[in-house]
């Protein structure tokens, strides 16, 4: 039986894959071969010291991938026309094999004529340049510093989970925003303006578009005429984190301040918080420092000044002892009794001027110790004004609960005795309705017996004494 059992060549599925592979030898596969389009970055990290971008077709959107070297890449603009020499090389994923273009030269950069496109995108750039941008930081200073909350309306995507993210990075500044959040299409230029639309007739701070990343077609949106005109219209502060950090689009150029990430973007706004609760707090303190810089300076104006006179006294005294010197021996004795004079002149001086200046940066010390007093007084005057108001408010909460306990009591009285005053009206009323309807019924009764042919009284007294029946059921229920 061994002898009749054909012979056959077993494979594995990496056997397979690497036959077809090396079976592909084209003449593009290993000569130089030269390839045009649009070129695209990919991603923005390098791996071995090679990049690995996209080059699309100038006439629709089928691209290859490129292998480049970083030193040919940093030669590169994003989405220009290019002429490149390279070579085709082949990978296998999975169950594919995969072609990329390597490139081994730049030769020639179309220029691209300038489209109409380009052209209004250049103009809106010019007019918000003319408009100018709103100043993101100092928008919020102010409305803090009013102890008014700052009003944002963050527009998302239908399904976006970036929110998180913001929150994150808002950390801890949460109470001094009040978020609103937005959901559109956010590929969608006309589903963007609509929404914008809606929420700039809400009187916003702040109107952000915040996006968690996306491939490169969608970044597109943004770019649109349209939506770029309403958008520097706003008349809120407008922002954009759209989650791509290699491309700029037309509306992140447009914006009045720009994050990559929805990350940053909230840790933009704390910091501008943290900074200026950091700055109130040292307030004091740099109070404090302008007044010993103020102080300082002033005794350096002083030393300054005295060194000056002291340097011109003693010039005096010099060209006067050269002068003495000349004279003759017989006015040696004077000149002494002068020197002498002129010395004590001098220590005065400087006694006076020591004294003087002490008594000055007494003075200043003095100053400065009153404000601070005056300002631990003023603290605790509020304090006390403070704690005043809350036993006031408290006191009238409790006389207020007090009056409407009061009122609680008097309803329910009044209500029990309007209750009461109806039940016995009624009662009344029924009691005298039965009294009536048992009197005509013993009249019925008494014509039965007088006349016991007659069926239409029978028939009468009957539906009579239906009538009380009912009455006395509903009575007693």
């Amino acid at each position: 039986m061994q002898g009749n059992e054909l012979a056959y060549q077993i494979y594995s599925p990496g056997s397979v894959l690497g036959l077809f592979s090396n079976a592909l030898k084209l003449n593009a596969t290993v000569n130089l071969i030269y390839l045009k389009g649009r070129y695209a970055f990919g991603g923005g990290k390098a791996y071995g010291s090679y990049y690995y971008d996209n080059l699309f077709s100038e006439s629709d959107n089928i691209s290859i991938g490129v292998r480049v070297s970083a030193l040919l890449r940093s030669k590169i603009e994003n989405n220009e026309i290019y002429t490149l020499k390279g070579y085709i090389e082949k990978s296998i994923k999975n169950s594919s094999v995969e072609l990329r273009f390597v490139v081994d030269e730049i030769i020639q950069q179309e220029e691209r004529a300038i489209s109409d496109e380009e052209l209004q995108r250049y103009e809106l750039i010019q007019k918000k340049l003319e408009k100018g941008s709103k100043d993101f930081e100092t928008m919020i200073r102010e409305k803090i510093l009013k102890d008014e909350p700052v009003r944002i309306a963050n527009i998302y995507g239908n399904n976006a989970i970036v929110q998180r993210d913001f929150a994150e990075g808002l950390d801890v500044s949460q109470k001094y925003f009040q978020v609103s959040e937005y959901t559109c299409s956010i590929t969608s230029s006309t589903s963007i303006i609509s929404k914008i639309e809606q929420v700039s007739a809400l009187d916003y701070d702040i109107i952000a578009l915040v996006r968690g990343g996306g491939d490169r077609q969608s970044m597109e949106t943004f770019n649109d005429i349209v939506l770029s005109e309403l958008f520097i219209e706003l008349n809120a502060v407008t922002v954009t984190a759209i989650g791509h950090t290699v491309d700029e689009t037309l509306l992140d150029k447009l914006a009045d301040k720009r994050f990559h990430l929805p990350h940053d973007y909230g840790a933009g706004l704390h910091a501008v918080v943290e900074k200026l609760l950091h700055e109130k707090s040292n307030s004091r303190a740099l109070l404090i420092d302008e007044v010993k810089k103020d102080v300082t300076k002033q005794f350096a104006e002083q030393v300054l000044t005295l060194e000056k006179q002291l340097k011109k006294k003693n010039e005096e005294f010099t060209e006067a002892q050269k002068t003495f010197k000349e004279q003759a021996e017989n006015q040696v004795k004077t000149f002494t009794e002068q020197l002498k004079v002129r010395n004590e002149e001098v220590e005065k001086l400087k006694k006076d001027l020591s004294e003087k200046h002490g008594e000055q940066v007494k003075t200043l010390t003095e100053q400065l110790s009153k404000r601070t007093e005056e300002f631990q007084k003023f603290q605790e005057s509020s304090a006390r004004q403070l704690q005043e108001t809350q036993k006031n408010f408290a006191e009238q909460q409790k006389q207020r609960q007090e009056e409407m306990e009061s009122y609680k009591k008097e309803i329910a009285l009044l209500h029990d005795k309007n209750i009461q005053s109806a039940i016995k009206e009624k009662t009344a009323s029924l009691k005298a309705g039965m009294e009536s309807l048992q009197q005509e019924n013993s009249r019925l009764n008494t014509e039965i017996k007088n006349s016991k042919t007659d069926y239409t009284k029978i028939i009468i007294a009957a539906v009579v004494a239906l009538v009380v029946g009912v009455a006395m059921a509903k009575i007693f229920s």
